[in-house]
């Protein structure tokens, strides 16, 4: 069977540029980058070239990217770095932390954890597009507000948030400002310094490259405390660098750069034909109308239960999700549809398509033609249960 991978927001299939590019230092060049000898140069020249194609990306100087293993451990080293440095310098007394209440899961985890160990966490809540009001973000800062996390778009239903307006708000009340750019890096345009951002996060397997990497942007003069501790990146990120998947990552980033803005004309078409095929089987997309990433179409149909509907479209080789892989199998809604205020009845019926590279007009017309019959079918089932 041949697949329609509708499920890039998840993670994405690593290009073959991005393979061609990791694989000599998986081979020949295995040297370790803080190594002298040759094979050792050879590595940390491959780090560095990296480092400017990551910064590229963002508009950002080379020395501001620092490596992770993931966007998560970024948005941890963001957030608890800038709140434990804060807490330190002040003796105590800057503790509090602010964020939205549709973050990614690493970050609520985070979060709550901080909160029992007494820090002052803020939860900005969202309307019922997923989007914060700035004005909530100013009347949540304090005095002791050290950091402030709002991520650039939501990796469930899409919506993309006022960055530069919570951006200014946070400068001018002298706190930082992070935002985790996992699911917008590459996909929209991410300029760190035209967005005001001090600390922003992406991850390689959302923009086609391996599981395993991601990146930090730190501006310069800001200073963090370590998480995993060492005296690699600059005594930033502790850790013999992996240098496969930073090298893929370089390339990644370098690809997105050049292709975006046809990119994004590609996945906004086909999102909006499969937006199309989803109403016309009764469905309601959630999210902002308009402040979307391109290839994100989040769909509620009444009634129905979204696992077994992404189920159902699997038998026919469709790949979707019921909501953010970080979350799925829970039984119940979303943290993210339950801010936005969705009745149960559509928020249990959820469904999320991303499109991404590869994706064809194919893939969408076969997924729309599978979908119809799919959502009868359940709700037949569902009618048939209450008789």
């Amino acid at each position: 069977m041949t697949r329609a991978y509708l499920d890039h927001n998840a993670t994405t299939p690593i290009r073959p540029e991005v393979l061609d590019t990791m694989l000599p230092y998986l081979k020949e060049s295995y040297g370790n980058p803080n190594s002298v000898h040759a094979l050792g140069q050879q590595a940390r020249a491959a780090v560095e070239a990296a480092r400017a194609q990551v910064a590229a990306l963002l508009n950002a100087d080379p020395e501001e990217i620092v490596f992770t293993s993931c966007g998560s451990e970024s948005d941890v080293l963001a957030i608890a770095g800038a709140a434990q440095r804060a807490w330190l310098a002040s003796s105590g007394e800057r503790r509090h932390v602010v964020v939205s209440a549709v973050e990614h899961e690493a970050v609520r985890q985070l979060t709550t954890g901080m909160r029992q160990r007494g820090f002052d966490i803020s939860i900005v809540p969202v309307d019922g597009t997923a989007r914060v009001d700035p004005a909530a973000v100013r009347a949540a800062i304090k005095p002791s507000t050290a950091v402030v996390s709002v991520m650039h778009a939501n990796n469930e239903v899409g919506t993309i948030q006022p960055i530069r307006e919570i951006a200014a708000i946070c400068k001018e009340r002298g706190t930082l400002f992070h935002t985790d750019a996992v699911q917008s890096a590459g996909k929209l345009a991410v300029d760190v310094r035209e967005l005001g951002a001090d600390l922003a996060s992406i991850s390689g397997h959302k923009i086609n490259a391996p599981k395993g990497i991601g990146a930090l942007y730190v501006r310069k003069g800001v200073a963090l405390s370590s998480i995993v501790t060492g005296n690699q990146e600059k005594n930033r990120r502790g850790g013999t660098e992996n240098v496969a998947g930073i090298a893929a990552l370089g390339k990644a980033c370098e690809l997105a750069r050049k292709e975006r803005e046809q990119h994004v004309r590609e996945l906004s078409a086909l999102r909006a034909r499969l937006e199309k095929g989803c109403l016309k089987h009764g469905g309601r997309v959630n999210g902002h109308p308009t402040e979307r990433l391109p290839g994100t179409c989040h769909v509620s149909f009444e009634g129905i239960d979204g696992h077994a509907l992404v189920i159902a479209l699997d038998l026919e080789g469709v790949c979707a999700s019921a909501g953010s892989a970080c979350s799925s199998g829970a039984a119940e809604p979303s943290h993210v549809l339950k801010a936005m205020g969705l009745s149960q009845d559509w928020a249990a019926g959820s469904v999320r398509f991303s499109l991404g590279w590869g994706n064809t007009a194919e893939d969408v017309d076969r997924t729309i033609e599978i979908l119809g019959p799919a959502v009868e079918k359940l709700r037949k089932a569902v009618v048939n249960s209450k008789c």
